[in-house]
């Protein structure tokens, strides 16, 4: 079951990540509670996109809480990124949200 108050978060964070790189490269999924496309980039229509990121609700927390460091996600498994346009590292970066 899905927690209202965690998916009204992830869907904030996930609309400030549309909102500073629009686009539609790279989809960002946050099961079971949301999922988008951001960045430039070739436009993905169909299938498995060539760009994903995915992660819990609990990892995009802490990254943007700055408790975690992109590369220390990726290099732990929490977040799974794949394809050349999947480093947000830099648009993380770009956003903040209050907590």
């Amino acid at each position: 079951m899905r927690d209202p108050i965690i998916m009204a978060k992830v869907k904030e964070i996930l609309g400030a990540l549309q909102e500073a790189e629009p686009g539609h490269a790279v989809e960002v999924r946050v099961p079971p509670y949301s999922a988008i496309q951001c960045g430039t980039g070739p436009k993905h229509t169909r299938g498995t996109p060539p760009n994903v990121v995915e992660m819990s609700a609990q990892t995009l927390f802490a990254l943007m809480a700055g408790e975690l460091a992109w590369p220390d996600g990726v290099s732990t498994g929490a977040i799974h990124a794949s394809g050349e346009r999947s480093d947000l590292a830099t648009l993380f970066e770009k956003i903040r949200i209050a907590p």
